[in-house]
């Protein structure tokens, strides 16, 4: 039972380092064909048009690929953030929605008596409200 599991873990970590060999490799092409890309750009402007532009160009070309990479990480960022916040909603809803939290508030009603309980809740419900608003100031 157990070897079977550990032969497909294998199988699949064999595999994941195989796609990742070549996923650098790929990577790794790909650099040096930009960089042949660029220097035959830089050439072909400099027998054109002359030293100072062919250093220009070259710089107007790094300078939109990093425009591009950041703006690339700003949507990432805040698709993560916005991933990570309802991420943490479901895990707070599917927690509340367990049967056993459920039944442990009960007992707790039962035990304390609801007249002693309701100032607890109070001073809590509160306090979930001040330290919520707090995170909300904070993300802006």
């Amino acid at each position: 039972m157990f070897q079977r599991a550990i032969d497909d873990f294998k199988e699949s970590a064999g595999s994941a380092v195989q796609l990742t060999g070549l996923a650098l490799a790929a990577a790794f092409a790909a650099f040096v064909t930009i960089v042949f890309l660029c220097a035959a750009a830089f050439v072909f402007v400099l027998q054109n048009y002359g030293l100072i532009e062919a250093c220009l160009s070259g710089a107007a070309i790094f300078s939109l690929i990093t425009f591009i990479a950041v703006v690339t990480l700003l949507i990432r960022r805040k698709t993560a953030k916005k991933r990570a916040v309802q991420h943490a909603k479901t895990a707070t809803q599917s927690f509340l929605a367990d049967p056993m939290v459920v039944a442990a508030g009960l007992q707790l009603v039962r035990a304390v008596g609801v007249k002693k309980l309701i100032p607890i809740v109070a001073i809590g419900g509160l306090a979930l409200g001040l330290f919520a608003g707090g995170r909300s100031r904070k993300e802006d």
